[in-house]
């Protein structure tokens, strides 16, 4: 009677975790069907070509929303994922208990802040002084938000580098500095990128710290302290206007910016897979 049930519960928690699987999956098939359907009739060459078209009149394209989101997207790597290794680097390899709690805590403490709030911190310190809104702006918002993901997955996956081979290079003469860098980072390097291509892809998506720094641009920005067009701006404001034609340059540029977060995702997982590398002599 025991075993009986037993094997009751035990098929009735399969099947809902089974349940659950199947309705976690399909979110993901349910929005990409949603943007294929309303986003891929739009996608046409002139769609990465050329500029938005005027209110009220058909055709033009997000160009300049693309370059845009590329430029920012770019830029915020060249701040924040320095930053972050180093952090990461710090915590992994020269942790003192005290200060280095204090890191981590603030960096997973980051990592939760809204991203609208970050926003409004880029627009108080970098727009007012600046005095326009511009790609910077945006470029500084967002690695505010990478910095941390790239600290705690670089911090991840240096450690899981075996103690040995610290130990080694350490024996064999090579100084601190010299042991991270010849050593643990080149082991881990694997795990490291994945964690930054990760980060990319989780701020790619990021719209509300762009209506307080980049804001929008309706040309060619002519610099980088110039508004900029981004991706998820266009589509906060196309989905919300009054023209048919703008809801479906809105679901195509939808579709543009996960194809981007899933390649991201998709390299990740490849550079991953590989698993983490050892050097050789």
């Amino acid at each position: 009677m025991l075993l009986r049930w037993r094997k009751t519960v035990n098929y009735i928690m399969l099947g809902l975790t089974g349940v659950c699987t199947v309705l976690a999956v399909s979110a993901l098939f349910v929005i990409l069907a949603y943007l294929l359907y309303f986003g891929g009739k739009s996608l046409d060459w002139n769609f990465f070509t050329k500029l938005p078209a005027p209110p009220g009149e058909s055709g033009g394209g997000m160009a300049n929303a693309i370059v845009g989101s590329l430029e920012i997207l770019g830029l915020a790597g060249l701040i924040g994922i320095p930053v972050g290794f180093l952090a990461g680097v710090y915590l992994s390899e020269f942790e003192d208990k005290a200060f280095a709690a204090l890191v981590r805590y603030t960096a997973d403490l980051l990592n939760g802040v809204p991203s609208i709030i970050v926003g409004i911190l880029a627009w108080a310190l970098v727009v007012v002084p600046m005095k326009t809104f511009s790609a910077l702006a945006g470029a500084i918002a967002l690695s505010v938000m990478l910095i941390p993901i790239v600290t705690r997955q670089t911090e991840q996956f240096l450690r899981e580098v075996p103690m040995a081979l610290r130990e080694g290079a350490l024996a064999l003469g090579a100084n601190k500095w010299k042991m991270i860098a010849t050593v643990v980072v080149p082991a881990g390097s694997k795990g490291v990128l994945t964690g930054m291509i990760l980060g990319m892809a989780r701020i790619a998506g990021e719209a509300a710290p762009l209506l307080f720094t980049a804001l929008n641009n309706q040309f060619w920005a002519r610099g980088l302290r110039q508004p900029t067009a981004t991706l998820p701006y266009m589509i906060f404001y196309k989905a919300g206007a009054p023209y048919e034609d703008w809801h479906r340059e809105a679901w195509a540029a939808g579709l543009v910016l996960i194809t981007m977060v899933l390649v991201a995702n998709i390299l990740a997982r490849m550079v991953l897979a590989r698993g983490i590398s050892v050097p050789r002599g």
